[in-house]
């Protein structure tokens, strides 16, 4: 009798993005967007928000991690999404630049 492989491959799927877009509220309810639209799926979340306006966010996610980083003086966020399913990290992005 063979023994099926359940094992998920060892492969990261990234994606690293800088968006035009700082405002903690703003930025989080993107990311919440993309990654439902996406279907990953979020299993821990924390987030700080900085005296100068700064906001560092990170999704733990079933497949992964989603961190994002504001820059207020310059309007811009860092987004980096490390993800183990091609598929879904693919339609991150293809939502996120429907935003952009």
């Amino acid at each position: 009798m063979e023994i099926e492989n359940k094992y998920i491959p060892a492969n990261i799927y990234s994606l690293h993005r800088w968006i035009d877009i700082s405002e903690p509220f703003a930025v989080k309810n993107l990311c919440l967007d993309c990654l439902d639209k996406s279907g990953y799926i979020a299993i821990g979340y924390l987030e700080q928000h900085f005296p100068n306006g700064g906001y560092t966010a990170m999704w733990l996610l079933a497949e992964s991690h989603l961190a994002v980083h504001t820059f207020p003086e310059s309007n811009k966020t860092y987004i980096e999404l490390s993800g183990c399913n091609e598929v879904k990290t693919k339609e991150f992005e293809k939502v996120l630049d429907n935003y952009m």
